[in-house]
């Protein structure tokens, strides 16, 4: 794919010359902060492609309620929704995928909200191996029946991961308690997430918007959502077997058994609680970029490059 002319105040310069020079650019950001539009004019004028770091967008199926792109989009709908992708799984796809856009462009564009998957597709991080299904089905048990006393459990296998994990936070006391039952730790994951070393030159973006102006776009989505068609989506994918990671696609169940209007206010008020977490999660990126995200995407776009230095003054 050729490198195509850029707008006038979008303008990049050549990303070949110079030996620190991006070679990727990484945004991240809560849920409806943009981050697909804001990527995709980030790529438009780079000339080159992006690549999806969404644990969810990986999945066939379900493209309306996880917000799939509507442009091509590396990474996007690759998988049956009855399989498990893990991190470990999904870093050496994304490292393929940036590798290739890099060689054959100079630069790549890599966007998501899941920031395991973002951290795992810029750094190598000791990302440790699938967990036996039997194990997190116990470990799931475990945390269900009394999260309190599985959190006890974890402390006494594996101390560091327990002093790292809430007993509130379900899904990671699972992944710890699943991970130390197997003879490996989440904390090492954890050490290494938080390291700011990166495989190639990379220069990370957040998106920051005022709350109220997030709470407004996430209202406005989820509405769209259901006048695109999401409760006949959702039927038809629970018509066959989920992945756990599928299972818990904020809304799911609720899109499926909640009468419409009710099912929208809790799709509402889970996005709301998990933009919020994405917030927080955000200021914890080593050498993230802050930028303003509420003006059109080719604004945003060339503040993004700019921060990058890819942008002409």
């Amino acid at each position: 794919m050729a490198r195509q002319p850029a707008d006038a105040d979008l303008a990049a310069r050549d990303v070949s010359d110079g030996g620190a020079q991006t070679q990727v650019v990484a945004i991240f950001g809560p849920t409806a902060s943009g981050k697909s539009a804001v990527a995709e004019a980030v790529a438009s004028v780079l000339g080159t492609e992006v690549v999806s770091v969404d644990a969810l967008q990986v999945y066939r199926g379900l493209p309306i309620l996880t917000s799939q792109p509507t442009t091509p989009t590396r990474l996007v709908a690759i998988r049956s929704p009855s399989d498990q992708m893990t991190v470990g799984e999904f870093a050496p796809l994304a490292h393929a995928e940036i590798d290739a856009l890099v060689a054959e462009h100079g630069v790549a564009v890599v966007t998501g909200g899941t920031g395991l998957y973002l951290r795992a597709a810029l750094a190598d991080l000791d990302v440790p191996p699938a967990v036996e299904e039997a194990t997190v089905a116990r470990a799931t048990e475990a945390v269900t029946a009394d999260a309190r006393s599985a959190h006890a459990l974890l402390a006494s296998l594996d101390p560091a991961a327990a002093a790292a994990v809430h007993p509130n936070d379900a899904q990671r006391l699972v992944r710890a308690l699943s991970l130390a039952e197997s003879g490996s730790s989440l904390a090492r994951v954890d050490d290494r997430l938080w390291a700011g070393d990166t495989r190639r030159p990379t220069t990370i973006v957040g998106l920051e918007l005022a709350p109220e102006e997030l709470d407004r776009r996430i209202a406005e989505r989820a509405g769209a959502m259901f006048e695109a068609g999401v409760v006949a989506e959702v039927r038809a994918a629970l018509g066959q077997p989920l992945s756990r990671t599928v299972e818990k696609t904020l809304g799911l169940r609720e899109i499926a058994e909640l009468p419409t209007e009710e099912a929208l206010e809790r799709l509402v008020a889970r996005t709301r609680r998990y933009a919020r977490y994405q917030r927080k999660w955000m200021r914890r990126i080593p050498g993230i970029v802050l930028v303003d995200g509420q003006g059109p995407p080719k604004l945003v776009a060339a503040d993004v490059l700019a921060a990058a230095g890819l942008g002409r003054a």
